[in-house]
C-alpha cells in the first residue's frame, strides 16, 4: 500500500513513457519539423527528449504534455521538471 502511495505523490498523474516522434507530434498536434524546433530552442537534452543512437529521438510524454500546458508558466513546468527529477532511481 506504502508503495502506491509513494507511486502516486512521485509521479502525480504525469506519465513516464518515452515516445517516437510520430507519437510526440500527435499528442501535441504539431508536425515532426515543429519537434525539431522544440528540441533546438525550447526542450533539454535528457529531460524533454533522449538520443537512444544517431537516428532515433524519444521524447518524455509527461514532460512534453506538462511543458505545452504551462507554456505561459515556465516556473509551473520547472516544478514538474523537478518532480521528475527526483523520481529517477539515480536520485
Amino acid at each position: 500500500m506504502t508503495s502506491i502511495i509513494k507511486k502516486q505523490i512521485s509521479e502525480p498523474g504525469v506519465s513516464q513513457n518515452w515516445v517516437n516522434k510520430n507519437i510526440a507530434a500527435k499528442i501535441l498536434g504539431i508536425s515532426t519539423h515543429t519537434l525539431k524546433l522544440y528540441r533546438k530552442k525550447h526542450w533539454t537534452l535528457g529531460i524533454h527528449f533522449q538520443y537512444l543512437n544517431s537516428r532515433t529521438i524519444r521524447y518524455h510524454e509527461g514532460l512534453i504534455r506538462d511543458w505545452f500546458a504551462n507554456i505561459a508558466d515556465r516556473q509551473a513546468h520547472q516544478w514538474a521538471i523537478q518532480v521528475y527529477l527526483a523520481s529517477l532511481l539515480s536520485n
